[in-house]
Formats: structure tokens, sequence, C-alpha cells
């Protein structure tokens, strides 16, 4: 698949602490499968095939140079820590016919070029074939929304959102952005906690 234009990041509409999601604080409003699978150090990409008993695929959308100036919403802050100059790879997730998230990644070039040469093959799947030991720290919990995400996932935003990096030997390796659709509440169910949507809806009707 020849890549395509990169797209706009996404914009944050709201966005938790670092600390809070460090010290686990960050997610109350969430059900407890949506914050187990926006907060956990588990692969996504596992969790997407446990879920639906099909082999995720990626729809490759741009992997190419990092502008010298984004526009959209602003990258994670951690992006940064990584040695320039960077590279972006931005693909669709889906599991047959259906689309469950989308991400964005940012790496060295270098690094990309040696950890990604295949493509087209899941980020875990690539950093992982030589069964080479990684630590993930989910840095970031946040709610995003952009109109390209609303029409492949046949919903209106906002959206689930985080962002994390893969470190190897203490040496930061990536940051990746996902962005959650939600289909996914066909197996984790609705990603709002009852008691949430309770005051919410408590509040509404005050308002």
């Amino acid at each position: 698949m020849a890549d395509q234009q990169q797209l706009v990041s996404p914009q944050v509409i709201w966005q938790a602490s670092t600390a809070a999601v460090l010290n686990c604080d960050a997610g109350s409003v969430l059900s407890g499968p949506w914050r187990l699978m926006l907060l956990g150090d588990g692969s996504p990409t596992r969790h997407f095939e446990l879920l639906t008993g099909n082999p995720v695929e990626i729809d490759l959308i741009a992997m190419a140079a990092e502008p010298d100036q984004s526009t959209g919403g602003a990258p994670p802050p951690e992006i940064a820590e990584l040695d320039p100059p960077l590279l972006r790879r931005q693909v669709w997730l889906r599991c047959g016919k259906r689309t469950l998230a989308w991400a964005e990644s940012w790496w060295n070039q270098q690094q990309a070029a040696t950890e990604l040469q295949e493509r087209d093959q899941p980020i875990w799947r690539s950093l992982t074939t030589h069964r080479a030991e990684l630590f993930r720290e989910v840095d970031g919990l946040a709610q995003v929304d952009a109109p390209w995400l609303a029409e492949r996932f046949g919903r209106r935003g906002p959206f689930w959102s985080r962002h994390y990096r893969f470190f190897r030997g203490g040496k930061e390796l990536t940051v990746i952005r996902e962005v959650f659709s939600p289909a996914l509440e066909q197996w984790l169910g609705p990603a709002q906690a009852q008691a949430a949507t309770a005051t919410a809806t408590a509040t509404a009707l005050c308002d």
C-alpha cells in the first residue's frame, strides 16, 4: 500500500496530568475494562486479537520524516527525549473489516529503519520478533477529536486516547499515541463507568 499524506494529529479535548497517570489516579470515570485497556501496560494488539478472535491487520497511512512544524493537536511532550531526526508513522488497526484504533508513533529515523522493516506489521510484533526485552510506560490519557476519526469509526467523538513509551535497555525507543474506537464497547461494554454516567445525567437534569 502506498503511503498517503500524513493526517493532522487530533485535537486534545481533555487530558489527565502525567502525574495522575503514573500514580494510577487517572481514569476514574472509565469502566474497569476500559481502564485496563487504556492504562494497563499490556499490548493492545494482543488484546484486540483476544477480544475479536481475529488477527490485527494494519492499514499504513504514512511513514515519513516529522515535519519541522506539526499542525493539529500537540504531540506528546515525551518525543523531545528521542534523538533527531524523527520519523512519524500513522496507521489504522483493524480486525477483519472493523477498525478498532488509530495510532501514530515517533522514532529516531535510523532506529525506525532497524525496527520497522515490515512496514505493514503491528509495532508489537516488529519489536518482539527476536524476543527482545521491552518496558512500556503509559504517560498520557486524553479525549481527542478529529473529523477523519469520526468518519472512519462511524461515530461522533470525542474518543479515548493514550500515549506511552517503549524503552529498551533503559533508553527510550519510541513514543506511541493510540485512539480507540467506540466499537470496542461490543466486547468491553460502555467506556464510562455507571456511577460516572449517573452523575453526569443528574447534573444535566439539574442544569
